[in-house]
């Protein structure tokens, strides 16, 4: 690579990164904006909020001059795991929101980032290693605490175990997806638009089947349902993509352990959540064991030593 590619590469890496980043600043108000949506039904409220998500990423294909069908020829695999992954996780976010306090949900849900790296430990040519374990030990013990609240498990309330449980899936649908999505790395963005479409026919399916619909009440709900689908159960799918594709993917993996605290901050001082020590210290211990546990990720890569230029003998 010539000194001029060089300068062009670096500029062009930390925008992508910068692209990136944004998803993590508009997953922070997925819960607030959720609970403030009211309580209409989960696959209802997946259902609108992914069609205003393809709204928004087939207009970023016209603007730029492209067909937003062009690319919904994937295959079959490809469709799976992306509908499977968008559909599968805000179908068990909203239900957990539904179903249990807020910021205990929300701060459950967010392991993913730490599951994501006990999952890519396994992948060929991986290992998991002692700091991994300790991660994931301080993780369960933050959402022990969560749960609990401090009481043993006697502070188990029973009436939100469904939504503990939802909150535990979302975690588990998401790093998985995201893990395994480094299999179609050749896959365009623009063919998230594709997954949106189809996660909110088939939200809207289940809708119809299984729920009575229920519309927001009042100008701040419908609001707040519009910018699910605009921020974070939208744009947020194309930079994040973008991000990881064409940006350095370990500063974007360590700046998402940023989202658990940026959001339970907002819920708390929205007024949606109350913030006990209980709170804090499984934030401290969720994000923390998080941190731990991509010890390897954070860790600049060494460079190999300079070769001498001097003669041999």
């Amino acid at each position: 690579m010539t000194a001029l590619a060089h300068r062009r590469s670096r500029p062009s890496v930390g925008r992508a990164t910068a692209i990136g980043a944004s998803a993590i600043l508009m997953w922070s108000t997925l819960a607030a904006l959720t609970t403030l949506a009211g309580g209409l039904p989960p696959f209802q409220m997946c259902a609108v909020a992914f069609a205003v998500a393809f709204l928004v990423g087939a207009a970023g294909s016209l603007v730029r001059g492209r067909n937003p069908f062009t690319h919904l020829r994937q295959p079959p695999a490809v469709w799976l795991l992306g509908v499977g992954g968008l559909f599968g996780y805000h179908f068990f976010y909203f239900l957990a929101l539904q179903s249990a306090p807020p910021v205990e949900a929300n701060l459950l849900n967010y392991l993913w980032p730490l599951l994501i790296v006990l999952f890519s430990a396994l992948l060929p040519g991986e290992r998991l290693r002692w700091w991994h374990g300790a991660g994931a030990l301080a993780g369960l013990a933050g959402t022990v605490l969560l749960v609990t609240r401090g009481s043993g498990f006697e502070g188990i309330r029973a009436q939100y175990l469904p939504g503990y449980l939802a909150a535990l899936a979302c975690a588990v649908t998401w790093s998985a997806y995201s893990v395994l999505s480094r299999r179609f790395g050749d896959v365009p963005t623009d063919a998230v638009g594709g997954f949106c479409l189809a996660t909110a026919v088939l939200a809207a399916l289940c809708h119809l089947a299984f729920e009575q619909t229920a519309w927001p009440n009042g100008p701040l709900a419908w609001a707040a349902l519009a910018a699910l689908g605009l921020g974070p159960v939208g744009a947020a799918f194309f930079v994040w993509d973008h991000g990881v594709k064409h940006g350095d993917i370990r500063a974007l993996g360590a700046m998402s352990y940023a989202a658990p605290l940026l959001s339970t901050l907002l819920l708390i001082a929205l007024g949606l959540a109350e913030g006990r020590w209980t709170v804090w210290a499984a934030c401290v211990l969720i994000v923390g064991g998080a941190l731990l546990a991509s010890r390897d990720l954070l860790r600049p890569a060494r460079r190999p030593a300079p070769q001498s230029s001097l003669p041999v003998g």
